[in-house]
């Protein structure tokens, strides 16, 4: 084999390697943990009008504005108490190699 098709086949391998090595990279860490934390925290509230404008276009504006407050004021506690715990539990892998323990992750997020 010449020299230009040896790095040729080197250079190949190394570039297949780099492509399959680097898709479990992106994994959730410590770091990402506390800012989903401190986001949830932040952003906590606007589950309230994100629950009643949902309810309303899913309902009518009547449940918007009995069931979809119930439902927002509910999800409010939640999403600020799941941000609390992030924030405070974030350089430990709870739950299991720091997934997050709401979905969608931020309220902005699509189910």
């Amino acid at each position: 084999m010449n020299k230009e098709l040896k790095r040729g086949i080197v250079l190949g391998i190394v570039f297949l390697l780099m492509v399959t090595l680097a898709a479990p990279c992106y994994a959730q860490n410590p770091a990402k943990k506390l800012g989903r934390g401190l986001a949830n925290i932040l952003t906590g509230w606007v589950e309230l009008p994100k629950n009643i404008y949902d309810t309303s276009v899913e309902d009518n504006p009547f449940a918007g504005i009995t069931i979809g407050t119930a439902k927002g004021v509910g999800m409010t506690i939640v999403r600020t108490g799941a941000g609390i715990y992030e924030a405070v539990t974030f350089p430990f892998p709870l739950p299991e190699e720091y997934k997050p323990i709401l979905e969608p992750e931020f309220v902005f997020s699509e189910e």
